[in-house]
């Protein structure tokens, strides 16, 4: 039964006409109203809806050449038309299948936002050494450059709506339409790492925790010591003599690199220890000397006992001594030989870490002691650079003493030099038209470990960069 008529007027008659000009026709309907639309002519295009409470736009197709704007009459009237009631529950899924695919767009863009950054800043970093060390075999200086910051902007848009379908004046069938975007805006911050506080980290010795901390983690011995170890100092009839860790001198490499590759033994047969000296340290004061309120003051940091026959306090305190590595457990020895070990090792520079390794203990079939000396990172592309062609390294076996260790290659980082890119290559590098190159190998990856290693040592190095007050990812929908 028709109740009441409702008559709105001013869409323009080509934005109604399906068969003309597209256009749209929105508005909140309440449950089973038609829409009419009468044209230029004669006919009237008619389509029931039922909304209940849906908000749907339709998108009407333009099929033929623009003509001039026509006002048409639009009439809703009430009726109860049963023929387009699963057209608009399908409207309606439509209409929330594509709130729900924009919110899953935000994450997916997000995921891979956050990977594909993180893989170029990584592969950056690992080029850039490789390029470094490239300059060090030709004598150039070395320089990196860095991302400070990434403020990478993601629009994410989706659109869905419904059409009515090309069936003329019968029928009441809706088709979905849909459309959407992703853009990407980034912004990288590159900032050249240079400076005073930066090229003193480069030029300064690598310090004993820096080496005991990358030992703890399970780091090959031989490996560090090799990429990052100077020479080898002890004591021979009461002269000190090195043993360099330079192709060049073939007594005191040689001796160097069976010295390391026996520590790797030891550490194989997880017997090699890498511990500072625990000791207790202790004073005699007398008894007049100490005043109420520095009697309060020592009670803060050491134990203190009164010895009634001496008249005197006996103040002891718990100390963290010296880093050493040995075949044996530091607690186990004497309080006095930890104390003495402590002072011969406190003689050592920061850079310097004693090594122990005594008869009795596996391994003590080659006894070693003396202090490794490090060097800086500086001196590590140094080092590297220079056994690409000028100083190569060389084999060098093992010493009969030692028992059979897994690997032992020649070059401690293993670098190619080519006129063209290695079809296999996995990392190279292009510099003053020669190309450079990680060797790859079968088996057991030393190389990439050692540059793992070198990656490692870089990030210990390098400064805290500068950072701008942006936001590192930034999804819009």
């Amino acid at each position: 039964m028709r109740k009441g008529k409702r008559e709105l007027v001013g869409y323009p008659q080509d934005m109604c006409d399906p068969f003309k000009l597209s256009g749209c026709c929105d508005g909140f309907m309440t449950p089973q109203r038609d829409l009419s639309i009468p044209c230029l002519t004669g006919k009237t295009t008619r389509t029931t809806v039922r909304l209940g409470l849906y908000f749907v736009p339709f998108f009407f197709s333009a099929m033929s050449e623009i003509e001039p704007p026509r006002y048409v009459l639009v009439k809703m009237s009430f009726g109860a038309m049963k023929t387009s009631l699963s057209s608009l529950r399908c409207a309606g899924l439509v209409g929330l299948a594509a709130a729900n695919l924009s919110g899953c767009l935000a994450p997916t863009a997000l995921d891979h936002a956050v990977l594909a950054y993180n893989e170029a800043a990584t592969d950056i970093i690992d080029k850039q050494i490789l390029l470094n060390i490239a300059r060090a075999a030709r004598h150039q200086p070395i320089h990196f450059t860095a991302l400070s910051s990434i403020a990478a902007t993601y629009n994410v848009t989706f659109n869905a709506g419904a059409t009515p379908a090309l069936t003329g004046n019968s029928g009441g069938l809706m088709m979905p339409v849909f459309g959407g975007s992703v853009a990407e805006n980034p912004t990288v911050s590159i900032v050249p790492v240079e400076g005073e506080a930066f090229t003193k980290r480069m030029l300064a010795p690598l310090q004993e925790n820096k080496l005991t901390l990358l030992l703890r983690q399970g780091m090959d011995v031989d490996m560090a010591l090799r990429l990052m170890a100077q020479e080898f100092r002890t004591f021979r009839e009461g002269e000190e003599v090195a043993y360099t860790n330079k192709p060049s001198d073939r007594t005191g490499y040689s001796f160097f690199r069976r010295l390391v590759l026996h520590l790797s033994s030891i550490q194989d047969r997880n017997r090699l220890y890498v511990e500072p000296m625990f000791f207790t340290q202790s004073w005699t004061l007398p008894a007049s000397a100490i005043t109420p309120e520095g009697f309060a003051a020592l009670e803060q940091g050491y134990e203190i006992r009164f010895e009634p026959a001496t008249n005197s306090y006996l103040l002891s305190k718990k100390v963290t001594g010296r880093l050493m590595i040995t075949n044996y457990d530091p607690d186990n020895l004497p309080e006095a030989e930890r104390i003495r070990l402590n002072r011969e090792a406190e003689n050592s520079p920061p850079n310097e870490i004693a090594v122990d390794i005594r008869k009795d203990y596996p391994g003590g079939e080659f006894p070693i002691h003396g202090t490794f000396r490090l060097r800086s990172f500086q001196g590590i592309l140094d080092f590297i650079g220079r056994s690409i062609t000028e100083e190569p390294e060389y084999d060098i076996p093992p010493d009969p003493r030692t028992p059979p260790v897994r690997e032992n290659p020649a070059s401690t980082v293993d670098i190619v030099e080519t006129d063209s890119r290695p079809s296999d290559a996995g990392l190279a590098v292009e510099f003053a038209g020669r190309y450079y190159s990680l060797r790859p190998e079968t088996g057991h990856q030393w190389n990439l470990e050692a540059f793992r290693l070198l990656y490692q040592l870089y990030q210990m190095t390098v400064t805290d960069l500068p950072t701008f007050g942006t936001p590192s990812i930034t999804i819009a929908k």
